[in-house]
């Protein structure tokens, strides 16, 4: 994981072009402060100081707008705020005033030529990826029907299977058995493939198995969201005795609850196909169609059709008179 302002630079410093104004810091300048609320990235902002601060034409103008004193107050609390780093875009060189502070509170400084807001955009979103919450979990992650399904087990209940099955129906690979985690935003958990395992999947008795060399550049994608738990388990399993409305639940994976559908595994079952029913009835739930609530109402209205409710006290039925 990239924590440090070092770190950074080195991995996208050539692609956005960043160079140092300052030597380069000896001890790892930390990305994080002690404020988990802090942003990382912005534009000049004194209010809510980000962790790293852009200051591209707009805040340059802003500040030449200042009379001397405001001017000199203005740098003054830019610098008390203790960013972990000031980079200027479009190429902006900055003041002697700017480099005196920097040396003097050990601020690191840097440019780049590119414009202030593409600047801010690639670096939120690389720093969103790289600093993000991450878990492991055991499992085969799967696209199907262009929604990210993780299927979870025992060992040996048949995932690796499963998966092949689904693959071999047109259905992509993820990633087999460590798929990493992150939440990239408030409710969207991302799943990705370590490196060393991408291509990869194992199956019990034929061994490794390279399912993009076996079938083809569609058959594996990089990341996907994870919308979907299908848990399989033997048929007896106690969560599977509703078999009116399944067995819908939710599991909290890094905060965020992601909804679980708890799968009975048996022979003669074509799990395959019951992993795309499941996964075309949970777009349904996501576009507001239940069909446990909808079989429901049908039989409530079937009732009441077929047994009509009584009469009020006073009035009377059709063919009968009032007593």
């Amino acid at each position: 994981m990239i924590d440090s302002l070092q770190g950074l630079v080195a991995q996208i410093g050539n692609q956005l072009k960043l160079r140092w104004l300052t030597p380069e810091p000896a001890i790892p300048c930390p990305l994080r402060g002690d404020d988990p609320e802090q942003s990382l990235i912005g534009s000049l902002n004194l209010i809510h100081p980000n962790r790293l601060q852009v200051v591209g034409p707009p805040e340059q103008r802003y500040l030449a707008g200042l009379g001397g004193p405001a001017h000199t107050e203005m740098l003054d609390r830019l610098f008390a705020d203790h960013p972990v780093a000031i980079i200027f875009s479009d190429d902006i060189l900055p003041t002697a005033e700017w480099l005196e502070r920097a040396q003097a509170s050990a601020t690191p400084l840097l440019a780049s030529p590119l414009g202030n807001q593409d600047l801010i955009d690639h670096l939120h979103y690389f720093l969103t990826q790289a600093l993000a919450e991450r878990i492991i979990l055991h499992g085969v992650f799967i696209e199907v029907l262009g929604m990210g399904v993780l299927l979870t087990g025992a060992p040996a209940v048949g995932k690796s299977e499963l998966a092949l099955d689904l693959i071999s129906r047109g259905h992509r690979l993820i990633a087999d058995d460590a798929p990493s985690f992150a939440r990239i935003a408030p409710g969207i958990i991302e799943g990705r493939c370590p490196e060393v395992l991408q291509d990869f999947l194992e199956v019990r008795g034929l061994g490794i198995l390279n399912i993009r060399a076996m079938f083809g550049e569609g058959a594996v994608v990089p990341s996907k969201s994870l919308d979907l738990i299908i848990d399989l388990q033997p048929l007896d399993h106690p969560q599977l005795a509703n078999r009116l409305e399944g067995s819908l639940s939710a599991t909290a994976i890094l905060g965020v609850r992601i909804p679980r559908i708890t799968m009975p595994v048996a022979p003669g079952r074509n799990l395959a196909i019951l992993v795309e029913a499941a996964v075309r009835q949970q777009i349904l739930r996501i576009r507001g169609y239940d069909a446990s609530a909808d079989l429901i109402d049908r039989q409530t209205h079937a009732i009441q059709q077929d047994r009509p409710e009584p009469p009020a006290k006073g009035q009377a039925r059709e063919g009968y008179p009032c007593s």
